[in-house]
């Protein structure tokens, strides 16, 4: 693929021609991270400042748990984004996974391991059909992951309904494979005197692979492509359907991994919960710096992201503020980041 159409590994941007390299200064401000590390800096200055709970190492761990289960899947959401998608169904296909892997380990009375796979091969079928779907339909992804999204809820509650007679499952904490399981998903590390959930070092690694995925092979480039230019990118030889449908399925595999994680922290699962989570993902990959017409994000910010989320969550509880803040913190946070990222690609394009 000619290098005029890779995305530029220092800003991350659609694929375009440039007369001359950029200057230090004006590489950094160009960074699609710059203005959500601003937010995070900020947000941890106002709550280590007004709640003193929040400056303890321990409540650190608590935020970082809590940034890890949405930036787990923030991610793969970015990197859809980038691509030009939307995923609207990856809260309810977290539950979705979930209920997959409890029920069917416990109905066959087999080795959890059985429905950790069972829910995998579920969660990435779920992102190659809406990826097939979008491709193949032309329609919007806004639409058709709404329509998975109001399916998967529906059928989250009538066959667990169905299946236990219940909307939660059964606890499956004495079934075989359950210990060595949880290890890998919701396991404790002890490190420095303080608790880290294992979740945390999963979310710094799927970050760092997504980063070398967008910035040094050419898939990132064909994400970066397909997302500003599909139309060049495919004039190219660039495969913009299995590409687009390759990152359906990174969002699948990143509400799997969240959904074991609730398998094995908690025994057993609602089939209600995770309604509305999907619009956090969203929001931590926009606070992150990716733009909604996409061809232009990272990983990197996406995480930033979601560790604002996580800094909010806990640092309105640790300062006794009223909780029924919380949405209204995260959605003006949203929006000063999408006018913040505006402005700054509005400066730079300039110059």
């Amino acid at each position: 693929m000619s290098r005029g159409l890779a995305p530029s590994p220092t800003t991350g941007e659609a694929p375009r021609i440039q007369a001359k390299p950029r200057s230090l200064p004006r590489r950094i401000v160009s960074r699609p991270e710059l203005s959500s590390l601003l937010g995070a800096i900020g947000v941890f200055v106002l709550f280590f400042a007004v709640a003193p709970p929040f400056r303890e190492p321990a409540s650190l761990s608590t935020v970082l748990y809590s940034s890890s289960t949405i930036g787990i899947v923030a991610v793969p959401v970015a990197l859809l984004m980038i691509g030009g998608e939307f995923d609207l169904s990856a809260g309810v296909a977290v539950t979705a996974s979930s209920l997959t892997a409890s029920i069917t380990a416990y109905q066959l009375s087999a080795n959890v391991w059985v429905g950790v796979l069972a829910a995998l091969v579920l969660s990435l079928a779920i992102g190659f059909l809406n990826g097939y779907l979008v491709m193949r339909t032309k329609l919007p992804s806004f639409l058709i992951t709404l329509a998975t999204f109001l399916m998967l809820q529906g059928l989250n509650l009538a066959i667990t309904k169905l299946i236990t007679g219940s909307v939660a499952t059964d606890s499956i904490s004495d079934m075989d494979g359950f210990d060595s399981a949880k290890a890998v998903f919701a396991s404790d590390l002890p490190i420095g005197g303080i608790t880290v959930k294992v979740t945390v070092f999963w979310w710094i690694l799927f970050v760092a692979i997504a980063t070398w995925i967008l910035l040094r092979t050419k898939a990132g480039n064909w994400i970066y492509a397909v997302g500003g230019q599909a139309g060049s990118a495919r004039a190219v030889g660039v495969p913009v359907t299995w590409t687009k449908i390759a990152l359906f399925m990174g969002v699948g595999f990143g509400a799997w991994f969240v959904g074991m994680h609730q398998v094995f922290a908690f025994d057993s699962v609602q089939s209600g919960i995770g309604v509305g989570n999907e619009l956090l993902f969203i929001a931590a990959a926009v606070i992150g710096g990716c733009l909604l017409t996409g061809g232009y994000g990272s990983a990197v910010g996406a995480a930033i992201g979601a560790l604002i989320y996580g800094m909010t969550t806990q640092g309105i509880v640790y300062a006794g503020w009223n909780p029924d803040w919380l949405k209204f913190f995260v959605g003006a946070t949203l929006l000063l980041a999408t006018l913040l990222n505006m402005w700054v690609r509005l400066r730079t394009s300039r110059r």
